[in-house]
């Protein structure tokens, strides 16, 4: 009877693997990354250029989907993960300045926390956090104050982008620039 047992455990407790292994669906709020200089791993794949990027951002991108954004869904004066999913991630391959602070190269999680007027983006430490659920201040390597721009455009999906120096982000009819220099 215990081999019978012992034997149904471990058949049991193979298929609960087996099923934890299985790919996830499609993700509602996709991954995406860039470069800065842009399009850096098709220029390097077509030997355009050598070396290694300034900096990349990893980001998940949430949908408008026809809610309220900044004041609804992304509570101002609350920290945000700045995207959707885990915290975004910024990589810096060289040392960086950031909004006038000093980076050093290396990882980061990348926060937000929204005002009507400014951002203040937060470079934090601590990697591999889910939202910003875990977020702890004590680990900020800097934050940084930009101005919050109305466009005529409504950006349905979050999109980040690094343009003359700058991460750009858009979302519904808002976007930053966060400058850049190395």
């Amino acid at each position: 009877m215990k081999k019978i047992l012992f034997v149904l455990g471990f058949v049991l407790a193979g298929q609960f693997l087996m099923a934890q292994s299985k790919p996830t669906d499609v993700d509602k709020s996709p991954m995406d990354v860039s470069y800065l200089p842009a399009n850096y791993p098709i220029s390097k794949m077509r030997g355009q250029t050598t070396g290694e990027p300034l900096a990349r951002v990893l980001y998940s991108r949430p949908q408008k989907k026809g809610r309220e954004i900044f004041g609804g869904e992304v509570k101002y004066n609350e920290v945000w993960r700045l995207g959707a999913n885990e915290a975004t991630e910024l990589e810096l391959f060289k040392n960086a300045t950031i909004g006038g602070k000093k980076i050093p190269k290396g990882r980061y999680s990348l926060y937000c926390i929204p005002l009507e007027s400014k951002w203040t983006i937060v470079v934090n430490k601590d990697n591999y956090s889910w939202g910003s659920f875990t977020y702890k201040a004590e680990k900020d390597v800097a934050r940084i104050d930009v101005p919050v721009q109305k466009t005529g455009d409504n950006v349905e999906a979050l999109t980040m982008y690094f343009d003359n120096n700058s991460l750009i982000v858009q979302w519904e009819n808002l976007k930053v620039a966060v400058p850049f220099a190395f």
